[in-house]
């Protein structure tokens, strides 16, 4: 539901195209070369920071509307779901069933929250990135209405297809698709408008890619029960943490409008630890708790992999969490979405 999700590296990570010095466009601030026109295009098209706006196309301007670079944590958390349903076998028919709940998690319900969180954030995207499609006037506010509820009822609608696939006696999978659709616009839109406040908004965010499509996908393929939704909601607590790291990239806007952020309320420095705390803290507990539950290999390969990620959070991180936030998201993300699944198959 954020912005911007860690999933991969900033096109500002890998090396700029070579094109002619005279295509260069140079920054009249720095005098240094930006990337080419179709690195541009890529970023763009992804959602990532640091795009720009020109694209005339109405469907790769709604695709961009909907960051398809924000859809791989939604899917991998259905992989993790089917894993700890200990119910999924290698049939086509539950292929087929995983790459549908695969696209109701990520491109659809996930376009519809960010197409959502574009349109209540037209204000201050018109400050912290005015190339987005609303702020840039590339697509009007009705077609951006119509694009939110054509995602919204689609998307449950494919639920109940699935419910239905699955043999369900009650709608389990369209209750998560219409409860997450719900977070998403009171995380988004006032009056509540979790985002504001740095806390609820970043659980929200945290729970919406881990909780989430992790009791779709074991929804579709077990029971759903009581423990792993607890423990998925704790895992999300580390995901509260990731969340945090997206909000180093909106420090400015954010104090314009008063939006409560954990760096605009604690400072640059003190969020920062309490982003990798959390990250850290909370992966170990689930650790732990595979320990306890005797699966002892399980919880040691997950502390094993939190290592990693304490070495780039120092390498990057802690250094200087506003330059290094997306070379700090690819080096480590790897790691804590491999641990999920490491505890979905616990």
């Amino acid at each position: 539901m954020s912005d911007q999700t860690p999933s991969l590296p900033d096109a500002n990570s890998v090396e700029a195209e070579q094109i002619p010095a005279a295509e260069v466009n140079i920054n009249p601030n720095t005098a240094a070369p930006l990337t080419s026109n179709r690195s541009v295009i890529n970023r763009q098209m992804l959602g990532m920071k640091g795009a720009a706006s020109g694209e005339t196309s109405i469907w790769k301007i709604r695709l961009q509307l909907m960051k398809p670079i924000t859809w791989i944590p939604l899917i991998w958390g259905v992989v993790c779901g089917a894993a700890s349903s200990g119910e999924y076998t290698w049939t086509l028919e539950n292929v087929l069933k995983a790459a549908t709940c695969m696209l109701l998690s990520g491109p659809i319900l996930v376009g519809y929250t960010q197409t959502l969180n574009d349109f209540y954030d037209r204000e201050i995207d018109a400050i912290n990135e005015p190339y987005r499609p609303i702020p840039s006037g590339t697509i009007s506010i009705p077609q951006v209405v119509t694009q939110i509820i054509s995602l919204l009822v689609a998307g449950i609608a494919l639920a109940f297809v699935l419910d239905r696939w699955a043999g369900h006696e009650f709608p389990t999978i369209t209750a998560i698709a219409i409860g997450g659709s719900f977070l998403a616009y009171i995380y988004s839109a006032p009056p509540l408008k979790l985002k504001q406040n740095g806390w609820l908004g970043n659980y929200a965010l945290g729970a919406s890619y881990i909780a989430l499509p992790w009791w779709t996908g074991h929804a579709l393929f077990g029971d759903l029960n009581w423990k792993i939704a607890v423990i998925t909601l704790v895992y999300s607590m580390a995901g509260l943490g990731i969340a945090i790291v997206n909000d180093f990239k909106s420090v400015e806007g954010d104090r314009q409008l008063g939006l409560k952020s954990l760096p605009v309320m604690f400072g640059i420095t003190t969020a920062a630890w309490i982003c990798v705390a959390m990250i850290d803290l909370f992966q170990s507990g689930i650790a732990t708790y595979l320990i306890t539950l005797h699966e002892n290999r399980y919880g040691a390969v997950l502390l094993l992999l939190i290592i990693p990620q304490i070495i780039f959070q120092e390498l990057y991180f802690l250094r200087d969490p506003l330059k290094n936030d997306v070379k700090y998201q690819a080096s480590a993300q790897p790691f804590l979405v491999l641990g999920m699944l490491v505890t979905g198959l616990a």
